[in-house]
């Protein structure tokens, strides 16, 4: 019997209608409960095929036991050890180099020292920062917040540079990010799981918690919901992302991605309605007895995003690169003859090291 596991701390309705979700669905061999953990052994398994994880990030305990857990076979969902590496400035570069809009962003070191350090800690970071080329840049009105933050702790709106110095000087030791407000005529929050399930849900941000997806606006024009739906693709495919949510402001028909690190969304049915809650439950059900039927013991069943797997596809390429010139030089060395690789073809063609010399007559 392949366990699948949901692992939470404060919230009600969804761990539960998940759990049930997925054992009325009866697949063979396959069942789903609250997590439970009595131990922790180093390189021993946990006893879920599938954890869906919910509250690692608040508690380092539990982020270290599913890194564990992964490494014996589990498929955790949120990969532990990218949400670990994971931060929203990165993701705003990321969203640059793969085309998706986003507000121009600018990071901020903070403005208490971290504990342990002194001010020679900070021999590399000038003193002052060129404060006028990064408002410049960013432009007013602005938003500050944490640069690894969410749930909306520590947002501040900053409409001039004396709120900026006043707001600014609140931040304690947090890393904050400066970033450009998008004045919007329309916004989205975005459910995608498995990297290819997509809920578009329009929302209003201004509105009191438990009514933003009450917005009372007109539907959205198709084109722009289908570059939305596109754009969220791509950006949980880089990312490497099983669950997550992507939010959007629009300024003159144009998509922004204003928030896309949030790999444990709200998914109360008190905040997100009765429509999105059932969505997202049947969605998150069906995924997760997807990843349990294909999960296999002590293999890697995490989801690596496009980003990595590039980078880790150009480190062995440059490493193959690397043998295949060393092996040339060895055989100029012995032969007097070299290789020369052309990649074009994938052939190679072999000559001599050094070319005759030709003289007209």
């Amino acid at each position: 019997m392949k366990k699948i596991g949901i692992l939470f701390g404060q919230e009600k309705s969804f761990p539960e209608a998940f759990v049930e979700r997925v054992n009325q669905k009866a697949e063979k061999n396959i069942s789903a409960e609250f997590v439970r953990i009595d131990k922790v052994m180093q390189a021993e398994p946990l006893d879920y095929a599938v954890i869906i994880d919910r509250i690692s990030q608040d508690v380092p305990f539990y982020r270290a036991t599913l890194k564990n857990a992964a490494i014996c076979g589990t498929a955790v969902i949120n990969n532990p050890f990218w949400w670990s590496a994971d931060e929203k400035f990165f993701n705003n570069a990321l969203a640059v180099k793969i085309g998706v809009p986003v507000p121009k962003t600018v990071i901020l070191p903070s403005k208490e020292l971290p504990d342990d350090t002194t001010d020679q800690s900070f021999r590399n970071l000038a003193y002052p920062l060129d404060w006028e080329a990064i408002f410049n840049y960013v432009g007013f009105p602005a938003y500050m917040k944490p640069f690894d933050g969410g749930g909306w702790k520590e947002v501040y709106q900053i409409n001039n540079l004396d709120e900026m110095w006043d707001k600014y000087g609140r931040t304690k030791q947090y890393v904050m990010m400066l970033q450009e407000e998008i004045i919007f005529e329309d916004y989205f929050r975005c459910y995608c799981i498995g990297g290819k399930h997509v809920r578009i849900m329009q929302y209003e941000p201004r509105n009191p918690h438990h009514l933003r997806y009450e917005h009372g606006k007109a539907p959205a024009a198709k084109k722009l919901l289908d570059t939305v739906k596109n754009y969220v693709i791509k950006l949980n495919k880089y990312l490497g992302y099983d669950f997550n949510t992507v939010e959007f402001a629009v300024r003159n028909g144009v998509p922004y991605a204003i928030d896309f690190c949030n790999p444990a969304p709200d998914a109360e049915v008190t905040s997100v309605g009765q429509d999105n809650f059932e969505w997202v439950v049947e969605t998150a059900a069906d995924y997760a007895i997807e990843r349990a039927k294909k999960q296999k013991d002590d293999m890697d069943n995490l989801t690596w995003g496009e980003y990595v797997k590039t980078s880790a596809a150009r480190e062995q390429l440059l490493s193959s690169e690397k043998k295949v010139e060393k092996k040339a030089d060895k055989k100029e060395a012995a032969t007097g003859r070299v290789d020369h690789p052309i990649t074009d073809e994938g052939t190679i063609i072999t000559g001599p090291a050094k070319p005759k010399r030709t003289t007209k007559k």
